[in-house]
Parts: C-alpha cells; structure tokens; sequence
C-alpha cells in the first residue's frame, strides 16, 4: 500500500459490494476498488476497507487572484480571491489546461499544507473577500473543501468552487450547502463529446445545474471553452444556449473561452476570436442576457450591459474593471434594473494581479 493511502482521512459516500469490493458513491463513475486501490481520480482509494482521502489538507499551491479569473463577473466584482486546488481529477479531458495539476500522480504535487482554519486566517489576512477551490475539481475533494468552507464562513469570507459538476445527487447536496458561488464547466452539450473526450457523461453535469438553480441559493456562472471542430458549431450553441434559457433563465451568465492545444489534443488550433464572438452573438439572440468572451482581449465580450437599457453597467479589460454603472447592491445607475448576482458595495480594486502565497498555520491557542 503507497504511503499517500496510509496518510490520508476517511471519506465518505461509498458501500460495499458483494464481491468484496467497496463502490465509491460520490460521482457517477462509481469506482470499484480492492483493498490498496485508488479510483481514477487518484485522491479517494480503499484503505482497512473503507474509503480514504489522500489529499486532505494538502495543495498543489495557494495564489491570490482577481475573482474574474475563475470566471465570476457577477459575483463581488474586483475583488481578490484566495485559488488553491489539490491534485487528480474524475473526468479525463483529453484537453485539459491544468494537466500538469488534474492529472498529477505525484505525491510532490502537493507541496502546500494547509489546515481550514489557516487558510481562512489567510484570506482574512489577504484581503480576500472569497476563496476558490480551483485548478483542479474539489467534487474530489469534498471534505477538505466543506471543512475549508465552514471555516471561512465562520469568519465572513465566502467560498467559490470552480467545477465540472460530475457529482451525484447526495454529495451533491452536501456540498454546495457549503458554497457560495461556483463556475461550472460544462464542457460542451452532446454525450458524444462527453464519452469521447472527457470519459464521462452529459446527463449529470446537466442536473447539477439545474439543481443549482432550482434547489439552492449559489450564485453561480457557466463556462465552455470552444474547441475548434470538435464542440463549436452554430447547431451545438444554438442548442446549448437555447437550454440555458429554457432551463435555467436568461440571467445565468455564460462564459464563452478560447482554447488553446494542450495535454493531449495539441493537433487542434487555438480558437479564433470570431468563433467566440460568433456564439456571444447566437446566445444573445436566443436571449441570454449576460454572455461573455474569454481568454480573448475583447473589451465589448468582458463587459456587462443591462437588459434594461442597454448601456453598460461594468466595463472590463482582461481582468480588471474600467467602468461602473451600478448602485452598491447591483442597479443599474440609468434605469434602475436589478443586474443578478451577488454585489456588496462599490467594485472591489484588486485589478489583475496574480499573486502567490505560502500559507502559514496559526499559532497554538
């Protein structure tokens, strides 16, 4: 048995099978482990059995960013958050952007040590008005985020998860009991893109979502990256956005980003800025009120317009705010229109700094 195995905690959502195996129960891929085994998100294996988690308390970095970054542009606009993630993850992209993190099998990875309690002390001393489970999906490691998250709450700062939703209903639950905002990938809206490339399913990211906004008070925002060829044709947006609207409303916001080739799909070209502008167009035509460009320098694709004027509410370049139309709880300056999400007085400054950090356990009480 590796020696990340032996130091790990317990975890939970799992049962035992009849063929002596135990069946890990937190996402639909439902891994069957012997003992010593790990599932394929590397972090949860078997261990006495029962299941463990390898990563608790352990990241593969701490960094302080814009909150725009994750994307959220709805949610405490300008303000700084505190980015740290683990290792592994429970889908399997062939086009990952954090590789080097998601799919690590490296103890070394994890180089950060941090308990819930600092890395709250740590945000408080920061500045951050947020921190984001990030880098790599914190579905996998649900019980050092709900501990981090308690934690924060505890101290008044809030919790972003920045996920691709691949989780089942009763963790689902427990988890976003504990969050206050999240970005949620969906990576692309067929079953052929989702088995073939990702090696999972649609079905599941889609009820999470709908979840989210029927079942709970995140706040949360969308992003699909477009991959030239493969899940940025005018008929899949056409039909993605069309049931962001008839599903989840039109204040949802929608982050449209550029891919770039990586990890194993590097025979794909960088996507044009005109496709993402193309689908910020089919999404506003089919009624999306709030649609943005990513990794793209596109000022009118960053910005924020109210639905009920037309004018522009926030002005964005990059990462850092411009412009600033809104009353302190989130009106429109002109017309007086309510723009959703979550705003706590004037934009925060943090603008779009990249800042790393070592966190440091508080002293013994």
């Amino acid at each position: 048995m590796d020696e990340a195995i032996i130091d790990s905690v317990p975890g939970r959502y799992w049962h035992k099978l009849d063929d002596g195996r135990i069946q890990c129960d937190l996402c639909p891929r439902y891994c069957r482990l012997n003992e010593g085994q790990r599932g394929l998100c590397f972090v949860r294996g078997r261990k006495d059995d029962a299941m463990v988690l390898t990563t608790y308390g352990r990241s593969s970095g701490f960094c302080v960013d814009p909150i725009e970054k994750k994307p959220l542009n709805h949610f405490l606009p300008g303000t700084a958050v505190l980015s740290f993630g683990t290792a592994g993850c429970n889908l399997a992209c062939k086009f990952c952007q954090n590789w080097d993190i998601s799919k690590s099998r490296e103890v070394d990875t994890l180089a950060g040590a941090a308990s819930p309690k600092a890395l709250a002390v740590a945000a408080q001393r920061l500045g951050c008005r947020s921190v984001a489970f990030t880098y790599n999906d914190p579905v996998i490691f649900l019980e050092y985020a709900v501990d981090v998250a308690d934690a924060c709450r505890a101290v008044g700062v809030k919790s972003v998860a920045v996920t691709a939703a691949y989780i089942c209903d009763e963790p689902r639950a427990e988890f976003y009991k504990h969050m206050d905002a999240a970005n949620v990938d969906l990576k692309a809206f067929t079953e052929r893109f989702y088995h073939r490339i990702c090696g999972g399913h649609l079905q599941p990211v889609l009820d999470t979502l709908v979840y989210l906004k029927h079942e709970t008070q995140v706040w949360f925002e969308i992003t699909t990256l477009l991959i030239p060829g493969e899940n940025d044709s005018e008929g899949e947006i056409e039909a993605l956005t069309q049931w962001v609207v008839e599903k989840l409303g039109p204040d949802v916001p929608l982050h449209f980003s550029a891919y770039h080739p990586d990890w194993k799909m590097t025979d794909k070209p960088n996507t044009p800025p005109e496709t993402l502008r193309r689908a910020r167009a089919i999404a506003m035509k089919n009624g999306i009120h709030y649609c943005y460009t990513g990794n793209i320098h596109d000022p009118e694709g960053g910005g924020t317009y109210c639905p009920g004027c037309g004018k522009q509410a926030i002005g964005r370049d990059w990462y850092e705010i411009l412009g600033w139309n809104l009353t302190d709880d989130g009106h429109c300056r002109d017309c007086g229109t309510a723009i959703p999400g979550v705003f706590d007085g004037p934009p925060g400054k943090w603008g779009r700094r990249r800042m790393p950090v070592r966190i440091v356990e508080p002293a013994a009480e």
